[in-house]
């Protein structure tokens, strides 16, 4: 894997980039939708690629380890396999799901013992065996096994929290480069970044991850309920100390303005069950700002779902024919809902990567942003 940065912003931090795997080439920034246990929930894997054009999607190691499991993940070629998707795949380790659990879990300097949401079986995931099981999957970027910390936590437990993401890492690194690829492509590893909203942890985490040369690195912890001020903060202070030549990501982040804002900080890629989950509550992303598609205000408004939008259900229904599929109980209705969110996030970061090319990307953020936030 390689990363090409091709343009700074001249003013801000924002930067475009490309992300090179054996499956295929990333631009930067990106968002990646999160497709839990092997689906991007009410989106096929077709619409994915040529409606919504994901140049990368996520998978997660919690889900698919306990279904369908690792005899048929390994038995299918991995996810890329099992899923029918030749494009980059980035999972995460399972430790944000553990953090999830926290009534089902104990956390120990071996690992993290949990039982199952889905039967309550007992589990441990060790830094080793978090690694096995993203060789099983196959992904082309496979996480460090880390403890997310909740908010808010005081100082201490963040700070014991974090050295042992740090001593979790290095026996990660340490398993993670002794075994190979199982099914022909190359895999990287990227460690992650904690310490909760305590700037010295921060800074500290983030020397200690820079110190580790990987091919990439993240920031872990945020959006986890802790202001949005904070988050930028943390961001901030971070990209500044995360080597500028390796491609950033910020885990589990966030609205569309989170990502206008944290890509002016210098963050090239995102990942958020937000588009797809909103999108089946009724909620809709658009150009101009956010609707709810339940309101009695759209059930006879027969204009396009976002009248700036090239996609083709945007252009084909109304906001009254997706009001009435909601109202019904219309499965349809969360399919289109899912794929229009979809498809808004990966053209927001594209529209962001064109204006950081042409030079104007901070003038353009300021005009987008309040336009973003207006509840139509």
């Amino acid at each position: 894997m390689s990363f090409t940065l091709e343009v700074q912003d001249p003013a801000s931090k924002a930067r475009a980039g490309v992300l090179q795997t054996d499956h295929g080439p990333i631009p930067t920034p990106i968002f990646m939708p999160v497709g839990t246990a092997g689906t991007v929930k009410a989106v096929h894997q077709q619409e994915l690629r040529q409606e919504i054009d994901a140049k990368i999607i996520l998978g997660n190691t919690y889900h698919l380890y306990l279904r369908p499991g690792l005899e048929v993940m390994q038995a299918a070629g991995g996810l890329h396999g099992f899923m029918n998707w030749e494009r980059p795949i980035l999972t995460d380790s399972g430790g944000y799901q553990v953090f999830s659990l926290a009534d089902r879990r104990k956390i120990k300097e071996e690992g993290a013992t949990f039982s199952s949401h889905i039967d309550g079986s007992k589990h441990l995931f060790s830094p080793e065996y978090v690694m096995d099981i993203q060789r099983i999957i196959g992904a082309d970027i496979v996480m460090a096994f880390d403890e997310c910390t909740p908010y808010p936590c005081d100082f201490k437990y963040a700070q014991n929290s974090m050295h042992l993401t740090h001593r979790w890492l290095d026996r990660c690194i340490q398993h993670f480069d002794s075994t190979q690829p199982l099914y022909g492509h190359h895999q990287q590893l990227f460690p992650i970044v904690q310490g909760s909203v305590f700037p010295d942890l921060r800074e500290q985490s983030a020397e200690y991850i820079a110190s580790k040369n990987r091919e990439g690195n993240a920031i872990g912890g945020l959006s986890v309920g802790e202001p949005a001020e904070d988050m930028y903060a943390m961001t901030d202070l971070v990209t500044n100390i995360l080597p500028a030549d390796k491609p950033r990501y910020l885990m589990g982040v966030g609205t569309p303005v989170n990502l206008l804002e944290c890509i002016a900080l210098g963050i090239d890629m995102f990942d958020c069950v937000m588009p797809t989950r909103n999108a089946r509550n009724g909620m809709l992303f658009t150009s101009e700002g956010f609707i709810n598609i339940r309101n009695k205000k759209w059930r006879t408004d027969f204009t396009p779902i976002d009248p700036n939008s090239e996609l083709h259900v945007d252009k084909v229904h109304s906001k009254a024919y997706l009001a009435h599929l909601f109202m019904a109980g219309e499965m349809l209705g969360s399919q289109i809902a899912s794929l229009h969110n979809l498809h808004f996030y990966l053209w927001l970061v594209k529209e962001a990567r064109k204006h950081i090319v042409e030079g104007d990307f901070a003038s353009w953020k300021h005009q987008m942003v309040p336009k973003l936030q207006n509840r139509l």
